[in-house]
């Protein structure tokens, strides 16, 4: 699909899942996605998300509401929220509580993206008390059921339990995908979609064209709205961000073993693969993830956005060093002026 859109045309946001970087403290963590979310803001940039995750060391965020109250509590205007909260491992009730509250101490700037994906292994899907069972099928009733806690005239009865807080609060829902599943949802609901294209981009364009053609208008848009990630890591030369990827490289491939850890400072040594399978999976990455200096950063976002038509780009930059990883920020924010 070709576009007239350029990048000063559509909102840039932020997706950041607190790395803990080696030799860091948790701490140091989440003080660096603060100063990442206040440079954000500064910066211009539209929304700064966090995701859950569980069982991953090199992780922070996956207490995703608590994270997200503590970066909104620290910037003023941009708006925070969960890109996304995994559903099925939810009480939908707890769910409407907690960014009910948020919503309410944060007005007009929380946002709720919901996912389908168990996000994690089987011990840990146990663990999060999620049903073995559970396939994600129930993900339109929960998502339902979901938005009669924030709006119960939409329930057929009156409600036995009510969110409270949670009742009444403008609390926007995104759904998340990274297949045609939630496109198809998205779409006969009339919701904001965004799409995983930084970890699954071979499915873009198939789940946005599924998106945009079964749209039906709703209270909450009148047309569709579509939101699609990417990787980014920019620095004023090639040979810096390619430098700097190599911290994202090495957190994949622990990923892709079984392995995962913390975040790796970069390295000028060759990527050691175990197998063929693995070079291919890391070169395969690549088609998800612009590296390069400003001039080249700008080219290919702009052809990005004129591939998806995108209303907006979600970008997520895994960088060790936090200065190298707010200067990316920079880079990116004025490629879009």
């Amino acid at each position: 699909m070709s576009s007239h859109k350029s990048l000063k045309d559509i909102r840039l946001s932020i997706l950041d899942l607190v790395p803990i970087s080696e030799g860091k403290s948790v701490s140091q963590a989440f003080e660096a996605t603060v100063q990442l979310a206040k440079k954000a803001e500064e910066l211009g940039f539209h929304r700064f998300w966090v995701a859950e995750h569980h069982n991953m060391p090199g992780i922070g965020s996956s207490a995703t509401s608590v994270v997200i109250g503590h970066i909104a509590n620290h910037t003023s205007k941009i708006r925070v929220g969960a890109g996304g909260i995994m559903l099925p491992n939810h009480s939908t009730l707890m769910i409407a509580e907690q960014f009910g509250t948020l919503e309410a101490m944060y007005p007009n700037r929380i946002d709720l993206g919901l996912g389908r994906a168990p996000g994690s292994d089987q011990a840990t899907m146990r663990a999060v008390r999620r049903g073995l069972g559970t396939t994600g099928d129930e993900f339109p009733e929960q998502v339902e059921e979901l938005r009669q806690y924030f709006e119960p005239e939409r329930a057929p009865f009156p409600p036995l339990v009510r969110a409270y807080p949670g009742e009444n609060q403008n609390v926007p829902i995104w759904l998340l995908g990274s297949s045609g599943f939630s496109a198809k949802l998205a779409a006969e609901l009339g919701l904001p979609f965004a799409f995983a294209s930084h970890f699954s981009p071979d499915f873009t364009l198939p789940a946005l064209d599924i998106y945009r053609s079964q749209f039906q208008p709703s209270e909450i848009l009148d047309e569709p709205y579509v939101m699609v990630g990417k990787n980014v890591i920019a620095a004023n030369s090639l040979e810096e961000a390619t430098y700097l990827a190599t911290s994202q490289d090495q957190q994949f491939l622990s990923l892709i073993r079984g392995r995962p850890g913390r975040l790796q400072p970069p390295t000028n040594e060759e990527m050691r693969y175990h197998t063929i399978h693995e070079q291919a999976a890391l070169e395969k990455r690549g088609d998800s993830t612009i590296i390069g200096d400003p001039s080249s950063v700008k080219e290919e976002l702009e052809l990005f956005l004129a591939e998806t038509d995108a209303d907006e780009i979600i970008i997520n930059s895994t960088i060790y060093d936090e200065e190298a990883r707010k200067k990316s920020l920079e880079i990116i924010s004025e490629a879009a002026r």
